[in-house]
């Protein structure tokens, strides 16, 4: 399980708000982005449409899909184009994993927030940067990266609930301008040997997995069949026998068969379960933080004895298993093969097994900002955010129409073609 979940008091920490360390990392950035995760290119487009919000004075927040670890960083090109930093918020986590971590965070103008509790402090750190125009805030609204560049993963309700409660204030106080969403879709293009690329990773695992590395199949076939093993030990360990039916069908059962028992050992009032199979994430990343506040707050407090705090880790690395299995899409490698989508499953792989991922490039990364989002301070009541289903809507139509423009697609096995066949009749 990678260090997302920390045990102890929570403590905001906030930018730094100068702009000297924003100037010089924009100046490194594009070394950065090459060094650290492979990326050589990025273009961004309708860039007129975000300086249009900066010249006009609006409160703006930075709304994008959050499909690589990387988005933080190339965020950053918009720095470099348009000479205005930005705030972010960073879960508090990131602050936790070394010194030049959390520097170079705040000097990009991250702050923490607690994603385990109400973190007030925090969100009254973004009000007030968004009601009076300090800078553009970055807010990822899926809360958690997914790695399917293709797809939108279920949208968290903070962004729309920190426009709102920022434009409520501005108006208060009786400042001109507006607060505005812009979403902005992110996309990468692969463009190195993917056959490379992805078969070494597959062939490390299939060596983990004591199989003979099949060198000689279709990278498709390889990666569903090592998807397959993979899922198997998993059931292996939490239901004691491999399950039948197909692949995605017996990857919902078993989340839900982690979830559902801590959700009513956890959260027996308020009947925080949803459907597991609902959507690219299902609600399971909502659940997951449920189940992981209820966990957790005793063990901030110190409340708990050794032997509980053991069992309340195994709670919280069970629901981590959860959460990253339900990140992955239904045949979303095999109802279109393409490169990157090739590439995104066995990093997910790789990932899950070790907690890390090898750099693999050269990427080249495209920005495609949408038009604002106007915001109005009161929400309608009795039925759903009408702003985030348009923040939601428009950020789907962008990646969709990013998605026309990837690359080759491989081929797939003729066992898959009949199955996809069959299937569509």
């Amino acid at each position: 399980m990678q260090r997302i979940v920390i045990d102890e008091p929570y403590k905001f920490i906030p930018p730094i708000s100068g702009r000297f360390w924003p100037w010089v990392f924009r100046k490194i950035l594009p070394w950065y982005l090459r060094r650290t995760y492979g990326i050589t290119r990025v273009e961004v487009r309708h860039l007129e449409r975000y300086q249009r919000s900066i010249d006009e004075g609006h409160g703006i927040i930075v709304s994008p899909n959050h499909c690589r670890p990387s988005d933080p960083l190339a965020i950053g090109w918009l720095v470099r184009l348009t000479g205005q930093p930005l705030f972010a918020l960073a879960s508090w986590h990131l602050f936790k994993q070394s010194r030049f971590q959390t520097f170079l965070i705040r000097g990009c103008g991250g702050f923490s927030v607690y994603r385990e509790g109400v973190d007030r402090q925090a969100m009254n750190t973004a009000i007030n940067i968004l009601a009076q125009s300090q800078r553009p805030l970055v807010v990822f609204p899926e809360g958690a990266v997914t790695r399917t560049n293709d797809l939108l993963g279920e949208l968290q309700e903070g962004t729309a609930f920190l426009a709102r409660s920022a434009a409520k204030r501005r108006a208060k106080e009786g400042r001109p301008g507006k607060i505005v969403i812009h979403p902005v879709a992110f996309k990468y293009f692969f463009k190195g040997d993917i056959q490379k690329a992805a078969g070494d990773v597959l062939t490390e695992i299939e060596k983990r997995l004591t199989w003979q590395p099949r060198t000689d199949a279709l990278l498709v076939e390889r990666a569903y069949l090592v998807g397959c093993g993979l899922l198997a030990l998993k059931e292996l360990e939490y239901l004691g026998e491999v399950q039948f039916g197909p692949l995605f069908e017996r990857r919902t059962r078993l989340v839900e068969h982690i979830l559902q028992p801590l959700e009513e050992e956890w959260l027996p009032a308020n009947g925080a379960r949803g459907e597991a199979n609902g959507g690219p994430n299902g609600g399971v990343v909502t659940r997951v933080k449920n189940i992981r506040v209820a966990v957790l707050a005793d063990m901030v407090a110190g409340k708990v004895d050794a032997k509980e705090r053991a069992r309340r880790w195994r709670i919280l690395a069970d629901v981590y298993v959860a959460q990253q299995l339900s990140l992955y899409p239904n045949d979303y490698l095999r109802s279109s093969p393409t490169v990157e989508r090739m590439l995104e499953t066995v990093e997910r792989f790789e990932e899950d097994l070790t907690d890390t991922t090898r750099i693999h490039g050269p990427l080249d990364v495209v920005m495609s900002i949408g038009e604002a989002i106007e915001v109005e301070g009161e929400r309608p009541r009795g039925v759903q955010d009408p702003l985030q289903m348009r923040l939601e809507e428009r950020l789907r139509a962008m990646i969709a129409e990013l998605e026309r423009e990837s690359g080759p697609k491989l081929p797939l096995p003729e066992w898959m073609k009949a199955v996809a066949a069959v299937a569509a009749i």
